[in-house]
């Protein structure tokens, strides 16, 4: 079986190439991967190459397929597996495998597994692990961005508290407390909120900080305040660019009191140390955002820590549960990860979008990996369509769901979109 993948070879060298995948042995799976979303994290593998933690050492010799947040299905089920897992079902793959303890992850570390490539074989570990997860969702897109759910999802639960009579924590955010999102308004903030306001645990105030108007603007009508009321969470979109006293301004939002639960989205000394002080009693502060330096450090107040009894913790990706809890609630339709999306693109438009993703503006770049297109903002879709028939329906697709991809879109891009061909 033939492949094209973007693989990395080393620091922002990745080729669009395609070569033959071995025969799979009786402990694989074969499998046509569909959709995939592209991550801020592969940004940062391809800018450290074999520096990163999950990229191996000879990777200029032994090139990996970069992308870890797909949808696929399979073809081909070896021996082991047979009875398992189903020949034309749908699956996501939770990367984060941690078997045996190593950080080796699909998408980073395998030469023949990757979500940017139009097949690939699923190693043994995937499936020892409990990481192929069926889908019974609608759509492809969804089981893509399972993944960057599930890391928001792990997040709250990584929460805590502690009971001073137990001893024991609290997991997960208060309930009905006073939550704050810092620097939220990018794509992995988009996911916090909805699932900050659509799930049973919610906060009674949820304040979400930014300093790009546009996207707090394209938040708020993804989300709008009106909708979080319905589900009873007082919602605040905040500007703090020409704050003079970021902490006390936004306090004032919450009657001078400090927050429950504080997320930090960017990481930027600064806001850390803001987010600190922000924390009420038994306040706990979860450094959300992935630095690339490893010295990457900031002040905490240890009095605080002491005696108001505040919490630290950080959370990198979810696990198999988080995932399974995501994927439910899509299927359920109770999370709508379409709002995350705001480029289209297909595989010939992977390696330019990863190299520039901090430049590329909106929120997640959606990667068709059997598809040739430029990534593709789809507030463009209409102009583009003037002269181009598959923007044009597309765009009238898109109009009917309120601006948004959608399950229509994607099989009629699926349909009458051009074919990669390299």
């Amino acid at each position: 079986m033939k492949t094209t993948a973007v693989r990395l070879y080393g620091v922002k060298d990745l080729r669009l190439e395609s070569f033959e995948l071995p025969k799979i042995k009786s402990t694989e799976i074969l499998a046509k991967v569909i959709s995939d979303s592209i991550c801020m994290s592969t940004y940062k593998a391809v800018n450290q190459g074999s520096s990163h933690k999950r990229v191996p050492s000879n990777v200029d010799t032994h090139p990996t397929i970069i992308g870890h947040e797909f949808c696929l299905e399979l073809l081909e089920v070896g021996e082991k597996w047979q009875g398992i897992y189903n020949i034309g079902d749908k699956y996501a793959i939770q990367p984060a495998l941690n078997y045996k303890g190593s950080l080796d992850a699909p998408g980073y570390s395998y030469q023949f597994i990757g979500g940017n490539a139009t097949y690939v074989i699923i190693p043994e570990e995937v499936m020892i692990q409990n990481c192929l997860l069926p889908f019974e969702g609608e759509g492809y897109f969804s089981g893509s961005l399972a993944e960057p759910f599930s890391c928001v999802a792990g997040a709250f639960h990584e929460n805590f508290r502690s009971n001073f009579e137990t001893h024991i924590h609290d997991m997960d955010i208060k309930k009905d407390g006073a939550m704050i999102l810092l620097a939220a308004a990018g794509p992995m903030g988009l996911a916090a909120i909805e699932y900050a306001v659509n799930r049973d645990i919610t906060p009674k105030l949820l304040i979400v900080t930014d300093i790009d108007q546009n996207r707090l603007d394209r938040a708020s009508k993804m989300i709008s305040p009106e909708f979080a009321e319905k589900k009873g969470v007082k919602l605040i979109y905040v500007n703090t660019i020409n704050f003079s006293d970021p902490v006390n301004q936004i306090k004032a939002l919450n009657h001078n009191q400090g927050f429950d639960d504080v997320f930090i989205f960017a990481p930027v000394k600064m806001l850390a140390e803001q987010g600190n002080q922000l924390l009420a009693q038994k306040g706990c502060l979860n450094f959300f955002a992935g630095p690339t330096d490893p010295n990457f450090s900031a002040s905490f107040n240890y009095y605080k820590l002491h005696y108001e009894g505040h919490r630290i913790t950080g959370t990198s990706g979810g696990n198999t549960n988080d995932m399974l809890e995501v994927l439910d609630m899509f299927s359920k339709n109770i999370l709508r990860p379409e709002i995350m999306i705001s480029h289209v693109g297909g595989l010939d438009s992977v390696i330019d979008t990863t190299l520039n993703l901090p430049q590329v503006p909106g929120a997640k770049k959606l990667v068709y990996t059997h598809i040739s297109m430029p990534m593709t903002a789809i507030s463009d879709f209409k102009e583009l369509g003037k002269n181009d028939t598959i923007f044009y329906e597309l765009s009238e697709i898109c109009d009917r769901h309120n601006g948004l991809w959608s399950v229509e879109a994607e099989n009629y891009l699926l349909k009458h979109g051009k074919k990669i061909e390299v």
